[in-house]
């Protein structure tokens, strides 16, 4: 019987709450799915689906403050809990 050892490299536990699947990506949310992140509502989230369109998507989180009304301060509420 041929015996054969599998190596499996034991992924990282992420911490709760922040995994990829509880971010909402930028480049694929939808209008009510943007709506749902802390101080954005419907202009907002419009003007990042705009901002997406016009610009061929988001190329890095960063971006986000491009979005007019988007400073600092919600982008700090906002880095964490969006992806590309």
């Amino acid at each position: 019987m041929d015996k054969r050892l599998l190596c499996l490299k034991k992924a990282k536990p992420q911490p709760q709450g922040e995994s990829n699947t509880d971010k909402i990506s930028l480049n694929q949310a939808t209008k009510e799915e943007l709506k749902q992140l802390p101080s954005i509502g419907d202009k907002r989230a419009d003007d990042i689906i705009a901002y997406r369109e016009s610009h061929g998507g988001f190329k890095k989180i960063e971006d986000l403050k491009e979005v007019g009304g988007i400073g600092d301060k919600t982008y700090e509420k906002l880095k964490d809990k969006v992806s590309l």
